[in-house]
């Protein structure tokens, strides 16, 4: 069985329920105060420094950041910022305790009143105390208040009746007229007070939800039917109402409508009953219920779109001789919109729907703060006990919130009860809240950055009931100085704030001790400063545009006209300075005679350096501490071989044909460009046996030669073999000829294949003709102006005997 438990936490014991909120909360609260002795969940206190330059950007800089104003607490050539650290450290280097500035930063409860006097002088229960705070912050540092939530007996309830009065809700409006007994007998049991409304939703007159035609609009329902209403959007019956005849009157004369899909307009109606808070009747000082009774699914924002509704809900009323006028001009409002309105007035819906969707519904109400789903019967004859099992719901659950906070201030909630949420996040919930059970919650504001009166509220959801916050952060330092124009401290050339000097005009320096003359403060300071901006380098003061260089640790100086050298930081060799073969100077090793190196860790010496003709490292590195460091490409151990070099035989072409044939590139300043760096030899055989090179010059002839390479990078002997094997010019004869019988053979071949093509068209065109020939038919017929030669008279009187 858990203790019922509450204490007033440290900001320390409040990082401890943030990391351990998942354990038993009265075991924690046990627990906190050995945690907080042993270090468990100690926070570590330090203070991270910018730019100081007074006790307020000091205060600034960080939490734990305080001030030590003590006049003479900083040493010879310490910077005025060594008087910002934590506490424990001004202390520990000597600062009094009466001189340290620590702004304070504990809430201050201005108003607190327990009951609210009602304009008929009745008094109305307050459930939330405190109303009223006010709380002075440090900026970084949390503070941690207590709110305390007592759910008394009897608090007023209003209950809006919202009921789909669509076809399918037809056997369903039956049991709702008689309804009215049964539910002020109920919510009676929980308040001697309480008000019902009643309202009616279909959907948008508009296709493609309803019919619009004209009949149909204005009796929607089936033939059959007489008693049937015309269609509409939402409709406003009754406002809140203590009287059960009253009520019965209004609904009975209610009957059912109709439309066209199955989706209704259910989040327009409950918009306007939110919003339109006189014409619903809402009690400034109640519990606000809306009972949505419904068989079907909703439209939300972005559905008026198939109606070419295209003009967002704009969350405002528009409620005439009670119905929505804008039903048919603006789209339906989206979860977001409604769940912000409903919780700005105080309104817990309770969705009744039946089981077919059920699920939608549930899904809604997470998004939807302090709201519950119940199952309605097919009838809707269950809906009183529902309504009161969900009225126990939500009454019994106490969530603790805010609204928008300040910029950078951050809040968070630890519950204090017997069934709490998680603690630590941004709401606190008490679950199984009783009639008379007090409850509390810690609440932990955090100010990132200064501010002055700025506000939120805290409040329980659903209840009236608010705490109004206002917080300012103290970041300036009241140190009481006296009003002196000047002070002894300041070499009477200014006077003294929180221990540090503040100069009249024309002076400057830490006491005052410097007169700018004709350069003013800036101009001195940046004659202090070499790149970044910082005086000295941090590691001494600007007096009069000089640097006065600080002492180290060891008790050397600082050195160099920004005081950016110290003899202490140089490379170090067997764990000593310069390998104590030499001195540092502002950085760097400074040998003795006989050593070099870095860290000054080698003796001079080239023996092992020395190549086989006695050269060092053949000229083509230096020695340092007896080993070769190689120019570029050259290897080590001597710098002999080059494997990154470019091949000799390709770069040392041109100086060869100049030097051995004079022709080539080279040829008109062959001894400039190339005597330096080759000493060449004509032979008749190569004998080096280094590089032998076969190599095509400009002339496209082969020369062939060998390269020893000598001391030095550039350096070269070279032997040159004296013959160059070039090609034999080409017969010009041949190639005329070659070309004169090419253009005869092509022209020949291409008349040919003329006289082909012209062969091969006249063939076809003889074939096409016989073809024709032997499918065309010709008459027998006499031609009437044929006249034969040979003409034929008969003698009419011969007979023939």
């Amino acid at each position: 069985m858990l203790l019922k438990c509450s204490t007033q936490l440290s900001a320390t014991e409040q990082s401890c329920i943030l990391l351990l909120r998942e354990m038993d909360l009265c075991l924690l609260f046990l627990l906190l105060p050995l945690m907080s002795r042993n270090g468990l969940c100690q926070q570590e206190e330090g203070c991270s420094k910018s730019v100081i330059e007074s006790c307020d950007d000091c205060i600034k800089s960080g939490p734990y950041c305080m001030w030590c104003k003590e006049l003479n607490f900083t040493k010879a050539g310490e910077q005025e910022a060594a008087r910002c650290d934590t506490r424990a450290q001004l202390i520990k280097r000597g600062c009094k305790m009466e001189e340290i500035i620590s702004p304070q930063n504990e809430p201050t409860i201005l108003k607190n009143d327990p009951l609210s006097v009602t304009a008929i002088g009745q008094q109305e229960p307050v459930q939330l105390r405190p109303q009223r705070i006010s709380l002075m912050l440090r900026p970084g540092l949390p503070i941690t208040f207590t709110v305390s939530f007592k759910r008394v007996q009897g608090y007023p309830v209003d209950l809006y009746y919202l009921m789909d009065l669509s076809y399918s809700m037809k056997d369903d409006l039956k049991n709702v007229k008689d309804l009215g007994q049964e539910l002020f007998a109920a919510l009676k049991k929980f308040t001697n007070s309480a008000h019902i409304g009643f309202g009616a939703f279909v959907d948008k007159t508009v296709l493609p939800y309803t019919n619009t035609n004209k009949e149909k609009l204005q009796k929607p329902c089936d033939e059959n039917d007489q008693q049937c209403q015309a269609a509409f959007g939402y409709r406003h019956v009754l406002s809140m109402t203590s009287q059960e005849n009253e009520y019965k009157e209004k609904v009975t004369a209610q009957y059912i409508s109709g439309n066209l899909d199955p989706p209704e307009g259910s989040l327009d109606a409950m918009m306007q009953a939110a919003v339109c808070g006189n014409k619903i009747g809402w009690r400034n000082s109640s519990t606000r219920l809306i009972v949505l009774a419904s068989d079907a699914g909703f439209h939300m924002a972005g559905d008026g779109k198939l109606a070419g509704i295209l003009e967002p809900n704009d969350e405002k009323c528009h409620m005439e001789n009670n119905i929505y006028t804008k039903s048919a001009d603006m789209d339906y409002p989206s979860v977001g919109q409604l769940a912000v309105q409903l919780e700005k007035n105080n309104i817990q819906p309770i969705f009744a729907v039946t089981q077919n969707v059920v699920n939608v519904y549930k899904q809604l109400s997470k998004m939807i703060p302090k709201s519950e789903v119940g199952v309605l019967s097919s009838d809707s004859n269950n809906v009183v006990q529902l309504i009161a099992d969900a009225y126990n719901k939500l009454s019994s659950k106490v969530t603790v919130t805010h609204d928008s906070l300040p910029e950078n201030v951050r809040v968070v909630y630890t519950p204090i009860c017997e069934k709490a949420g998680p603690a630590g996040g941004s709401e606190g919930v008490c679950d199984n809240v009783h009639v008379g059970q007090e409850i509390s919650f810690n609440v932990t504001v955090t100010a990132t950055s200064c501010m002055k009166d700025k506000s939120f509220t805290i409040r329980p959801l659903g209840i009236k009931d608010t705490l109004a916050v206002t917080l300012s952060t103290n970041c300036e330092c009241a140190c009481g100085d006296s009003i002196e124009n000047t002070h002894t401290h300041c070499k009477d050339k200014g006077r003294v704030s929180c221990g540090i000097c503040k100069c009249n005009d024309g002076f400057v320096g830490q006491f005052c001790e410097c007169s700018t003359g004709e350069k003013d403060e800036r101009s001195l300071r940046a004659s202090c400063q070499r790149q970044n901006g910082t005086d000295c380098e941090g590691r001494g003061d600007c007096v009069c545009g000089r640097c006065q260089c600080h002492t180290t640790d060891s008790g050397s100086s600082y050195h160099g006209d920004f005081c950016e050298c110290d003899d202490e930081h140089c490379e170090k060799f067997q764990n000593k300075l310069c390998g104590g073969n030499g001195k540092c100077n502002c950085g760097r090793c400074e040998c003795f005679t006989g050593y070099e190196g870095s860290a000054c860790q080698c003796k001079v010496s080239e023996e092992g350096c020395r190549t086989i003709n006695n050269t060092v490292c053949y000229n083509r590195g230096i020695c340092k501490c007896n080993r070769c460091e190689c120019n570029e490409g050259y290897q080590r151990p001597q710098c002999k071989d080059c494997l990154g070099c470019p091949d000799p035989c390709q770069t040392k072409l041109h100086c060869i044909e100049c030097l051995g044939f004079n022709s080539g590139p080279f040829k008109k300043n062959c001894t400039e460009a190339c005597r330096k760096s080759i000493n060449h030899e004509m032979v008749d055989q190569i004998t080096i046996s280094g590089n032998v090179c076969s190599q095509k010059d400009s002339e496209s002839c082969w020369i062939k030669f060998g390269l020893d390479q000598l001391v030095g990078e550039d350096n070269y002997k070279a032997e040159i073999l004296k013959g160059r094997e070039c090609p034999e010019p080409p017969s010009v004869t041949a190639i005329i000829g070659g070309s004169i019988a090419s253009v005869a053979l092509i022209g020949i071949i291409l008349l040919m294949l003329i006289k082909l093509l012209i062969y091969i068209k006249d063939l076809k065109e003889f074939r096409k003709f016989e073809n024709e020939k032997k499918k065309s038919k010709w008459a027998e017929a006499d031609n009437p102006l044929f006249q034969n030669a040979t003409t034929t008279v008969a003698n009419p009187t011969f007979t023939g005997e």
